[in-house]
């Protein structure tokens, strides 16, 4: 708190009014509603929910409404009041090979089983502003489309019916819950992709960009893209069995890497893995090229020294809430700190000042 501040607490509470006046904005334009952020910017609400670990489009768009669309507050503000729930248990892992896929593409196989899906995507708009939108002007309903009633199998399974793709055992073990533990390295794959999910997208995408540029070896093919709802079930334990509590929409995406071989491993293919909630697909295929990055040694690879290799790095500066608290502290008054460094510096100088002269008379003498 600024306590240091000329006015203390009221003037931090006029700057809080200052602020809810400045969020309001001109008071003549009609006020944004929850029901129109949820529903016309989906995307951040997604990114929202997704990096503030809560699944509810509700409350993602109230945080985007009071953070002025500030998306890392609004995260924020998600986090904050996802550490208030009370934790009635942990669901039973989502069977996403059942999604119900608004969107399915594949970059590995043309005519897979279940068909390419484009579903609503910006990969063929023209990136041109439309002025349309300016006028308020409706948008014509787009056609329906018939419910497909043919499953939609992973691609991944091909490969790995053939003995080409990497076997990857499931583990009975519980994940750690990094909500609950901290993290600790070396890391599990499992607390890799939490930390991952949770991360900023910028950071992960950037991260993503240096790995295919040529700082680690992960030359990626979009193995298969996957946007829809699954159900999510919890187990019951006075009824013995799971039970179905809703669904929620979910963007998954398995990379396939080409893999040389190892010391350890023989030719074949290996994987990288994103999930994330929403619609979410830039920062599911970052996630996978950055999970594919961060298996090296469990592979056998050598380490290129890559940042994108570096599992403390990544994990330790991914995640935005830290580093927005770390960053923006030193907003904070630091003025002891500063007057001892600058004391310090004075002190230093006038030493320096006082050698110099005595340099410059024994020169003269």
């Amino acid at each position: 708190m600024y306590v240091a501040v000329k006015g203390g607490e009221r003037a931090i509470d006029n700057a809080h009014a200052w602020l809810a006046e400045e969020r309001r904005g001109d008071r003549d334009v009609a006020e944004l509603s929850l029901a129109q952020i949820r529903e016309q910017l989906t995307l951040a609400v997604n990114r929202v929910m997704a990096e503030g670990s809560l699944y509810d489009p509700d409350l993602a768009a109230l945080a985007i409404k009071q953070s002025r669309g500030d998306l890392i507050e609004a995260i924020f503000l998600m986090r904050a009041y996802r550490t208030t729930l009370p934790r009635f248990g942990y669901s039973a892992p989502v069977q996403t090979a059942d999604m119900a896929c608004d969107r399915r593409i594949s970059a590995t196989f043309k005519d897979a089983p279940g068909g390419q899906v484009l579903g609503p995507t910006f990969d063929y708009t023209h990136r041109l502003l439309d002025f349309k939108l300016a006028a308020d002007g409706d948008v014509p309903d787009a056609p329906a489309a018939p419910p497909r009633a043919e499953p939609t199998p992973h691609i991944a399974s091909f490969l790995r019916d053939e003995g080409l793709l990497q076997d990857e055992p499931l583990s009975d073990a519980d994940p750690v819950d990094i909500t609950r533990t901290p993290m600790s390295y070396p890391a599990g794959r499992a607390v890799r992709l939490q930390s991952l999910t949770r991360g900023d997208e910028g950071f992960i995408l950037g991260m993503a960009y240096s790995t295919q540029r040529g700082y680690a070896r992960n030359h990626a093919f979009v193995g298969e893209l996957r946007i829809g709802k699954v159900d999510v079930a919890l187990e019951i334990p006075e009824l013995g069995f799971a039970i179905d509590i809703g669904e929620i929409e979910l963007t998954e995406c398995e990379t396939v890497n080409q893999f040389t071989g190892s010391k350890t491993q023989p030719p074949q293919f290996t994987r990288g893995y994103g999930l994330v909630f929403g619609q979410s697909e830039r920062k599911a295929i970052a996630m996978a090229l950055v999970d594919r990055a961060l298996r090296w040694k469990e592979l056998g690879e050598d380490d290129l020294g890559a940042a994108a290799q570096d599992e403390e790095f990544i994990l330790s500066h991914s995640d935005n809430i830290q580093a927005t608290g770390f960053l923006e502290h030193i907003k904070l008054p630091h003025y002891v700190d500063f007057q001892s460094e600058l004391e310090l510096v004075r002190k230093l100088r006038r030493e320096a000042e006082d050698t110099v002269a005595t340099q410059v008379q024994e020169a003269a003498e």
